[in-house]
Parts: C-alpha cells; sequence; structure tokens
C-alpha cells in the first residue's frame, strides 16, 4: 500500500512570541516493512534558522529557529510512504529468560544495541506492583512473543482508553493506579512491563491508517499521531505491538520513529519566550494513493 501522510499543527498564542526553537519528528523512517518516497516539512512563519540530522537512535530530526515575533505557528508535514504487509511472527521463540540472560554479555551488534532499551527511562520507570503485573504473562519457559502478545491484550482489556485524565507528562505509575489513558500511557505500561522483566522495548510513534479497507474496523488513535512499542524478540528482531488496538502493527501502520520513550520522540517540541496561554490544534490524515 502506498499512503499519503499529512500532520499539521497549529500553534496560536495569547501573546506575540518574541523567540522560540523547535526540535520535530515528523518525517517517517525507512524500516523492513516500509518506505519514504517523499517527505517535506513546512513551517510559517519561516524559521530563521533550520537543520536537519539523525538523531542518537537513527530517526529524522529536524531543528528549527524563530526570531521574528509571532503569534501563530503552523508546521505542516506531508510524506508518502510505501508499507508492506509482512507475515505475523511465530509466538513462539525463545523463552523469555533466555532472551534475557543473552543480553548480560551480547555478542552480536544487534543484541548489544538492545541493551540501550533496557533500563528505566524518564517516563518509564518499573514497580514493584508492575513487576507483578507483567509476571502474569510470563511464567517459566514461555517464549516471549507469546508472553508479550498476552500482556498486550491483559491491558488492552484492562485499561479504559479516555483522552481526558492523563497528559504528556502523567507517570507510568499513576496510569497504573487509575487504569486508563491514550496510546502513549498504554505503551508506557507495556514498556515498563517488560523492562521489569529484563526484556529490551522501544517506544514508537507513528500513525494509523485513516480510513481502514471495507469491512476492518477503524483503529482507536487514528487522525492524530499514535504509539506503540516493540519488543526484542531473537532470532526475529524487533516486534511491533500495539495494545491500545490489541493488534501486532501491520500496513496500517505508519513509523515516524522510536526511541527510549515519549520524550525521545515527540512530534514537536521546544522552547518559546513569550506567548503566554495558547491552544493546538492538531489534524493527521493517513490516506490510500
Amino acid at each position: 500500500m502506498e499512503y499519503r501522510v499529512r500532520h499539521r499543527t497549529t500553534y496560536r498564542y495569547l501573546q506575540p512570541v518574541a523567540q522560540s526553537v523547535h526540535l520535530l519528528h515528523l518525517e517517517p523512517r525507512t524500516t523492513g516493512r516500509q518506505t519514504v518516497d517523499a517527505a517535506t516539512v513546512a513551517v510559517a512563519p519561516a524559521p530563521a534558522w533550520r537543520a536537519r540530522r539523525a538523531d542518537a537512535f537513527g530517526n529524522h530530526a529536524e531543528w528549527l529557529a524563530l526570531d521574528e515575533p509571532h503569534l501563530t505557528l503552523e508546521i505542516t508535514a506531508e510524506s508518502r510512504v510505501v508499507a508492506a504487509s509482512m507475515p505475523s511472527p511465530e509466538a513462539g521463540g525463545d523463552p523469555w529468560e533466555t532472551i534475557r540472560a543473552g543480553l548480560e554479555l551480547p555478542a552480536d551488534p544487534a543484541s548489544r544495541a538492545a541493551v540501550d532499551f533496557l533500563f528505566d527511562s524518564p517516563n518509564v520507570r518499573s514497580t514493584p506492583e508492575i513487576l507483578a503485573y507483567a509476571r502474569r504473562s510470563f511464567p517459566a519457559g514461555r517464549p516471549a512473543l507469546e508472553g508479550a502478545v498476552e500482556l498486550m491484550g491483559r491491558i488492552h482489556a484492562d485499561f479504559r482508553y479516555d483522552t481526558t485524565v492523563t497528559d504528556a507528562t502523567t507517570p507510568v505509575e499513576r496510569v497504573f493506579e487509575i487504569r486508563a489513558g491514550v496510546c502513549q500511557d498504554f505503551a508506557h505500561l507495556a514498556i515498563a512491563c517488560l523492562r521489569s522483566l529484563g526484556l529490551p522495548a522501544r517506544y514508537v510513534s507513528g500513525y494509523l491508517l485513516t480510513r481502514p479497507p471495507p469491512g476492518r474496523p477503524r483503529l482507536v488513535g487514528a487522525d492524530a499521531s499514535h504509539a506503540w512499542l516493540a519488543l526484542w524478540c531473537p532470532p526475529v528482531g524487533w516486534v511491533d505491538l500495539d495494545p491500545t488496538n490489541d493488534v501486532l502493527p501491520d500496513e496500517g501502520h505508519v513509523t515516524v520513529a522510536w526511541g527510549r520513550d515519549y520524550g525521545d520522540v515527540a512530534p514537536i517540541s521546544g522552547v518559546v519566550v513569550g506567548g503566554g496561554d495558547h491552544t493546538i490544534e492538531v489534524g493527521v490524515d493517513v490516506v490510500p494513493v
């Protein structure tokens, strides 16, 4: 499938912003199941300076600096992505204890790189309660992917999707306590569960197909940035899981970036001087070409 992806974000400020600096993660990256044919990012007003390079995780990142007073800022990212359907990995493979033991002295480069996603990060911290919740899906000797799929289903069943109870700063402990949140929260919780067991897991940001094919349900999270996670699961490699929708992501998921948690790959972050109160309008479309 080939998609046209359009992500527009508009900031409206109550007072003029004198200066601002922003970091963008809006350009999809090429992966084993998707190729990016074209990508552009338009900014109004025009920035005084902008630079683009890969970040520490290999994502496309862009820095902007605006030095003229402005009351609005509009950032529009557009891309064309070809996504392929890949066969679902077998829910077998190595037991989770074997994967954990293999990371103590990893021999191959891929396993060494996976260690970066093994530890707590600013937005994902393990707790004894989260560990106990995770252990229910990982009895001794169970294949790691089989346990992760069950964990994904349990989070989907046990936690309520609610856009009013959390924000980008809500800690994962609070999400676990109130049993509610959004896709970012469910990804963080699943990552915390897996890391508490000694299994590497990374946060993935992206988009969902806005209009699914006939007969297929519309997934929660379309029309906005979406989030899921990936588990390091040798010999298969990284396997994506979407606990918000209880599915293994396929061609309907478009990957933008990945990192330790949301803070590494927020679509737009930055610092502004002035502005006062502001509103944000976000619109996302992922449409088959």
